[in-house]
């Protein structure tokens, strides 16, 4: 498949279809803020359970000489071969083969040999047309050698949500890829014959490395799942508590919102925080946290997106037509472009008590781990979900057979501020919110047939 072949696939393969909901007529019910607060809590963005594989592939990216400075990427290792798949898996896989390249070196072509060069490690997101998303961990470093020569990708592919963990993977198969590429593969087949750990539990993977012995490697998953996908650090960083609370304001109304800059660490880890601030709720639109060159144009989408882009693209950015934008200047911390209303978005009140907690993780930086600030800073958004929606279950009519509905006007006009009546109002509109109440009828519906 040609480059304009791929680009075309991912520019459908990222949106998620349009979801919809019946217009039932309001009544009245009563508010259970205990029990919404409970299942607010119950929603991840990435779905997995205990017991599935770490990864369904190890894929090396590597650069192939074109002509002059012109490189291609290329896949040049891949863990497992998959065999004996039915016609659809075979299709679904090429596809997802020969994108990979493009996210693995999506800062282009132009490349020269190097002596040095800091690894970095960065992730990207595939986006099916069904909403099912699958993780790409990347490692991109030197290869042990004498002269110049070219960096590569090591790319774990995986539908679990886990960058710690990942990223402590990618460092053992860092620390073997400098020995030799014989030594990654007893890992990862090791790693794949382990099942994914339950929260707070550990898997033991032995591990034969050349004048070393054997190693014992333990893997343990976060005892908060819900935070395990997610580390803040980078986006307090590098913006004021303002700054974050008009992006958060901006992608709660579904916006479009565009990220810049240098490193593509910092546009993944930013990118990835923002979205996990939605929680209970998810993303469900357009979501690629470093764009490849050919798929720039993404930012003419008149969808909503979440999007990162290289410093250097950006001139290119903004010679597209792009209309109420947010455009976020990670390096500088400041937003190029905003519609201009994103002040006034939430609530008064909401905003300033989460913007008093996050300035006081600011002045508590040097005592927290970065478990207590990812956990903070998550309460505090979370809160504002659980003041403003959390009455939400009180507001389905169930029938005695058959699916429910949700009484949107009444739950709307349940809440007394009327500054919050009126975000209320924009927010039932969006699709995460449809989403999320969709998710809650099913569920309900699936516990009953039991």
């Amino acid at each position: 498949m040609a480059e304009t072949g791929i680009a075309n696939f991912f520019r459908n393969s990222f949106r998620r279809r349009t979801a919809r909901r019946d217009g039932n007529r309001d009544t009245p019910a009563a508010e259970n803020k205990r029990e919404s607060a409970g299942r607010l809590g119950e929603r991840s963005p990435f779905c997995y359970s205990p017991g599935q594989f770490f990864f369904e592939y190890l894929v090396v990216v590597s650069l192939k000489k074109k002509s002059g400075n012109d490189y291609e990427p290329k896949i040049t290792y891949q863990f497992p071969k998959r065999e004996n798949l039915l016609r659809g898996q075979k299709e679904e896989e090429e596809r997802l083969l020969q994108a990979i390249p493009l996210f693995c070196f999506p800062d282009g072509n132009h490349w020269a040999p190097l002596t040095e060069y800091t690894s970095e490690t960065f992730s990207f997101v595939l986006t099916n047309v069904d909403g099912s998303r699958k993780i790409g961990y990347c490692r991109r470093l030197l290869p042990a050698g004498r002269g110049a020569r070219l960096p590569e990708v090591f790319c774990v592919i995986s539908c679990l949500g886990c960058f710690g963990l990942f990223s402590k993977i990618l460092d053992e198969v860092e620390k073997r890829r400098q020995i030799s590429m014989a030594v990654i593969y007893p890992f990862m087949q090791g790693l794949r014959e382990c099942s994914f750990p339950a929260p707070g539990k550990t898997v033991t993977i032995k591990s034969f490395i050349p004048d070393s012995g054997t190693e014992l490697i333990e893997l343990t998953r976060p005892l908060d799942s819900r935070l395990e996908h997610v580390e803040f650090q980078a986006l307090l960083r590098l913006l004021s508590p303002e700054k974050i609370l008009w992006i958060f304001a901006s992608a709660v109304l579904e916006r479009r919102i565009i990220f810049v800059a240098e490193e593509l660490s910092v546009l993944s880890q930013c990118i990835h925080a923002v979205a996990a601030l939605l929680y209970p709720f998810s993303w469900a639109h357009t979501y690629i946290p470093v764009v490849p060159e050919c798929l720039l144009d993404t930012v003419c989408c008149p969808t909503p997106f979440m999007v990162g882009v290289q410093m250097r693209c950006l001139e290119q950015v903004l010679d597209q037509p792009m209309e109420e934008v947010l455009l976020v200047d990670l390096c500088e911390g400041k937003f190029l472009k905003s519609v201009g209303d994103e002040e006034d978005i939430l609530p008064a009140k909401l905003q300033g008590e989460i913007l008093t907690s996050l300035k006081m993780h600011h002045s508590n930086n040097n005592v927290q781990t970065s478990e207590q600030v990812n956990a903070h800073v998550s309460n505090s958004f979370m809160e504002f979900f659980i003041k403003t929606v959390g009455h939400y279950t009180a507001h389905f009519k169930w029938n005695k057979s058959g699916p429910g509905s949700f009484q949107e006007k009444a739950f709307c006009k349940a809440i007394s501020s009327k500054s919050c009546r009126k975000f209320l109002k924009r927010f039932v509109r969006t699709q995460m919110f449809s989403l999320f109440i969709q998710e809650t009828e099913r569920t309900k519906i699936t516990k009953e047939g039991k």
